[in-house]
Parts: structure tokens; sequence; C-alpha cells
């Protein structure tokens, strides 16, 4: 089955790209981020008319996640938890059946972070840290999980076209890269660095100074998967050329073949 995780950055202005793309690529789950719909005002028919049960977790004008599924939803948990007083529609996790019993999809979209100086460096750290405990209570289950979304981390040096514009900014800063790595590291695997080392391999481009021409990007959308669902991964992938089309999100789906 196909798994795959997008920012399509806002479905009411990307509601025909994301359409197009889902008919051409036909991913069985699809987890998106930045939907900025409020779950009542989301357009779900257009997506259950291409055969997708349809959950979100929306916040009007900003943010939001959402998981498409071909497969009917058995539990749908919205929100990470650790602070009750957060709002921001950031996480929504999908339990599955599948031939091999369980399978657990979360689509995600980790704060930015930027400015460095605001209360919102610390907010990302915070929220870094809640997923970290969250994922360590998850993955005592040893069940196959998968964390798809977009991070908001630059990895690694490789993981942009010139690393020394990004030294001062949240995405590349040592502390964000510390804290991913310490999730990894609780043993994830992170699926297109587990198929390829290639330079230039990058998921977003700003639509500002020509990025997409250049290929001046970042790669900041990850999947990462449990030993449990790292055991069935078949290949990785980044659909780059749909920053191409019309009307395209500064993201780019990152899909994987997953051995259900």
């Amino acid at each position: 089955m196909k798994i795959a995780t997008w920012n399509i950055n806002g479905v009411k202005a990307r509601i025909e790209t994301v359409k197009s793309w889902l008919e051409q690529a036909a991913p069985d789950i699809a987890c998106l981020q930045e939907i900025k719909s409020v779950d009542e005002n989301f357009p779900r028919e257009v997506f259950e008319d291409l055969g997708y049960h349809v959950e979100t977790h929306g916040q009007k004008g900003f943010n939001g996640v959402a998981i498409l599924s071909k497969l009917p939803f058995d539990e749908v948990n919205r929100g990470l938890p650790g602070d009750d007083e957060d709002v921001q529609a950031r996480f929504i996790e999908g339990v599955f059946s599948v031939d091999s019993g369980v399978l657990r999809v979360v689509s995600l979209y980790l704060p930015n972070g930027n400015p460095v100086d605001s209360e919102k460096y610390p907010y990302k750290l915070g929220w870094m840290d809640r997923l970290h405990a969250w994922a360590e209570d998850r993955l005592a289950l040893e069940e196959p999980l998968i964390l798809a979304g977009d991070y908001n981390v630059i990895p690694q040096p490789e993981d942009c076209h010139d690393p020394k514009v990004w030294e001062g900014d949240a995405l590349f800063l040592p502390q964000t890269r510390a804290a991913f790595r310490r999730l990894v590291n609780l043993g994830f695997t992170e699926a297109v660095r587990s198929v390829t080392e290639a330079p230039g391999t990058y998921t977003f481009w700003d639509y500002q100074a020509g990025a997409w021409q250049k290929n001046n990007g970042i790669r900041i959308d990850h999947l990462l998967m449990s030993p449990e669902a790292a055991n069935r991964l078949r290949s990785a992938g980044i659909d780059k050329h749909v920053r191409g089309w019309e009307k395209p999100s500064d993201h780019v789906p990152v899909a994987i073949d997953y051995a259900a």
C-alpha cells in the first residue's frame, strides 16, 4: 500500500491540485498538513467521492491536519498530549486494520519556530519534547507506527541547498536538529534517507527568488517508521514534479510503498 504525506498550504486554494494528485498517485493513506480549515468547512465530499474516508483536526485560517484513507478508521485521536492549553491543530492519529494486523499513522505539522527570539521557538522545542514522550509510549506497543508530516526540521546540511543561509533559522538550529535526532534515535527509521543519500533531495521550495527553478530547496517533510513498520518498507520517494503544477503548494508529497 502507498502512504503519503503532503503539506498542501491551504485546502481551499489547492483543492484541484490535491484532487489531481490523488487521482494520479492513488495513495491508500494520505496525510495532509496546513489544511487551514475548520472541520465543518473541510471539503470532505470531494475526497469521499474519490473513495476516501476523511478525518480532520482543523483550525480556522491556520495549521490543521487531516488523514484521507481508503481503509476505514478503527480509531482516531486528535491533538498531541502533554499540554491542555495548546489549542493549535497540529496532530491527528489514525488506527487501521490491515492484513498483517494493526497500523498506526500520524499526520503532524510541527511548529515552525521562527522568529527564534520570540515565544515561538520555545513552543517548537516544547512540542518536540511532547512528541518524543508520546512516541516513546506508542513504541512500547511494538506495533507498526508511521509519523508522517511537515516537521519543519532540516536534519542535516545535505538536506538544504545552502546551509549557511539557514544557520540562524529555527528549522536548522543545533537544538532543533538534536531534538529530531533524539526522536529518531528512539528506534525510528527515516524513510527517504533509508533509500537514498543523494544530494539535492528536497521537499520544499520557497515561492520567492526562483527557488524552484534553481532547485534551491530544503527537505523538511519526513516519514518516520517504527521498527515494525520499517520492516515492511518497500520503497520511498518524493513526487517532486508536483511543485511544477499550476497553483502548487511550496511543499511536495513524500510517499512510501508499505507491505501491509
